[in-house]
């Protein structure tokens, strides 16, 4: 069993940054894939970032690559999502999710992960 715990969500303005966090409890943290989504109303959930189980590997969807960097640190149990340049339709809610496969590599894919954070708010204004 993993917990999540996700802070960092707020309020900027477009062009700004933030950076979320994810704390996880339950298990050795350092064997498992990390991946951050994101929903707006009415939208379904989506892929933003994936990082594996080692931190060698890292995914991003399009509509953020070049501006978002996920990170990880084993020490502290975290993984982060540095957001840049931020723009309106970043506007969700953003959630921390585990796959919890041994040596997990990471995934697009929303069914491929088995935990999930509470999610936290991100308001980009314009």
């Amino acid at each position: 069993h993993v917990q999540l715990v996700v802070s960092g969500g707020g309020l900027v303005q477009a062009g700004g940054s933030l950076r979320l966090s994810c704390a996880a409890s339950g298990r050795t943290f350092s064997s498992y894939a990390l991946g951050w989504f994101r929903q707006s109303p009415g939208k379904e959930r989506e892929f933003v970032a994936a990082i594996s189980w080692s931190g060698s590997s890292t995914y991003y969807a399009d509509s953020v690559k070049g501006r978002f960097t996920i990170s990880r640190d084993n020490a502290k149990n975290t993984v982060y999502l540095k957001m840049n340049s931020l723009k309106p339709e970043d506007t969700a809610v953003y959630y921390c999710a585990a796959d919890t496969e041994t040596y997990s590599s990471g995934s697009y894919y929303l069914g491929e992960y088995d935990y999930w954070g509470q999610g936290t708010q991100v308001t980009v204004s314009s």
